[in-house]
C-alpha cells in the first residue's frame, strides 16, 4: 500500500500519460457467460513476455500477480481441489501469515475484508465474490454452480497486523469442475461493448509494466449515463486478467465517490504487467443493480530506448 505523498505522485504521472495517450485501446466484450468450459487439465503456463511481478507504488497493485498459493510468508490453504458441476458449493479456505497460523484480523479495503474471484481458464464465468470469515480465521465462499473445466481462484486482501500490514496481496489456487468441458475461445479486440443496454467504451494507451490512463465511458441509447452509483465505495470495479497465464489485475479509479451521480466517463490507474491480451470486467450500479461487462484489452510491449547514458 502507499503513503499519501507516493499516491499523490502516482496520480500526477497517470494523469501525464493520459494527456499523452493518442490512441484507443482496442476491445472486445460481451456479457459474463458460464455455458463452456475448457479442456480437463488445462492448465495456465506461465508467460515470458514480461517479469512475473507486478510494479509496486501504484494505488491498488498488488505484491504478486496473483498466480501463486503464496507471497512473503503469506499462504492461501484449502483442501479442496474438486468442486461438483452445476451446483452450489461451499468452498473453504484459510490465509496463514509467515508464522503459519490463520490471519484473522484484515484490513477493510472497498468496504469488505476479503475480494475473492474465480475465472475458467479461457476466461469465462467470472466471479466476483465476498466470503464469510469465522473466528478460527476459516473464509467460506458460496460458489454458484460452475461449469466443467479448470478454474482459477483468488484471494485479495491486506492483513491488519504482522509483518504484511498494510500491503495488499493476491494470492490464488487453481481447482477442478467435474465433467466434460467445451473450450471457449477469448474474443478479439474490437472498439466497445454492450451489457444489459449500456454501451461500455474504453480509451486509453496500455504499455507493459508501465503507469497508464484508462478511460471508460457508459452510455444508454446513445446517452451519457450520470447516475451510477456507489459500488463497493467507487463507481465501477475493475478486474484484469491475462489471456495467456490469468495474471490478475486489480485497476482503482480516481473519480471519487459523491452520491448517486456517476459517470459518464470514468478514469482509471492502470499498470499491467504483460504485454498481449487482457480481459477486463467491469462492474457497476444503477437503480440497485449491478451490470457486468467483459471487455478485451491489447497492452503494448514496453519499448527501450537509448537516450544519452541511458535508456527510457
Amino acid at each position: 500500500m502507499t503513503d499519501p505523498s507516493r499516491r499523490s505522485s502516482c496520480r500526477r504521472t497517470v494523469a501525464a500519460a493520459c494527456a499523452a495517450a493518442g490512441l484507443t485501446v482496442v476491445l472486445a466484450g460481451f456479457g459474463f457467460t458460464t455455458t463452456n468450459g475448457l479442456p480437463p487439465g488445462n492448465h495456465p503456463v506461465p508467460s515470458t513476455s514480461a517479469p512475473a511481478t507486478l510494479l509496486s507504488g501504484m494505488p491498488g497493485m498488488s505484491t504478486t500477480d496473483g498466480l501463486a498459493a503464496g507471497h512473503n510468508g503469506y499462504q492461501m490453504a484449502s483442501g479442496i481441489a474438486t468442486l461438483p458441476a452445476g451446483k452450489i458449493t461451499d468452498y473453504r479456505f484459510t490465509i496463514t501469515g509467515p508464522d503459519g497460523r490463520p490471519v484473522t484480523d484484515f484490513a477493510v479495503e472497498q468496504t469488505r475484508r476479503l475480494h475473492f474471484y474465480a475465472i475458467r481458464s479461457d476466461l469465462t464465468g467470472y466471479q466476483h465474490l465476498h466470503p464469510t470469515l469465522a473466528s478460527d480465521g476459516t473464509w467460506t465462499a458460496t460458489m454458484p454452480a460452475l461449469q466443467p473445466g479448470t478454474w482459477r481462484l483468488y484471494a485479495s486482501f491486506v492483513p491488519n497486523t504482522g509483518p504484511g500490514k498494510g500491503r495488499e496481496f493476491v494470492l490464488s489456487r487453481t481447482i477442478t469442475v467435474s465433467g466434460r468441458a467445451v473450450a471457449t475461445a477469448v474474443p478479439a479486440p474490437s472498439p466497445s461493448t454492450t451489457i444489459d443496454g449500456y454501451t461500455v467504451t474504453v480509451n486509453g494507451q496500455l504499455t507493459a509494466n508501465r503507469a497508464s490512463a484508462l478511460t471508460v465511458t457508459i452510455t444508454k441509447d446513445d446517452a451519457p449515463v450520470t447516475n451510477l452509483q456507489p459500488y463497493l465505495d467507487t463507481y465501477a470495479h475493475l478486474t484484469a486478467f491475462h489471456e495467456a497465464d490469468l495474471a490478475f489485475a486489480h485497476l482503482h479509479p480516481a473519480t471519487m465517490v459523491g452520491g448517486d451521480h456517476g459517470g459518464p466517463t470514468l478514469p482509471f490507474h492502470a499498470e499491467l504487467s504483460r504485454s498481449g491480451n487482457w480481459r477486463l470486467f467491469l462492474q457497476f450500479r444503477t437503480s440497485g443493480t449491478v451490470h457486468a461487462a467483459a471487455i478485451t484489452v491489447h497492452v503494448s510491449p514496453r519499448q527501450y530506448e537509448r537516450a544519452g547514458n541511458g535508456s527510457a
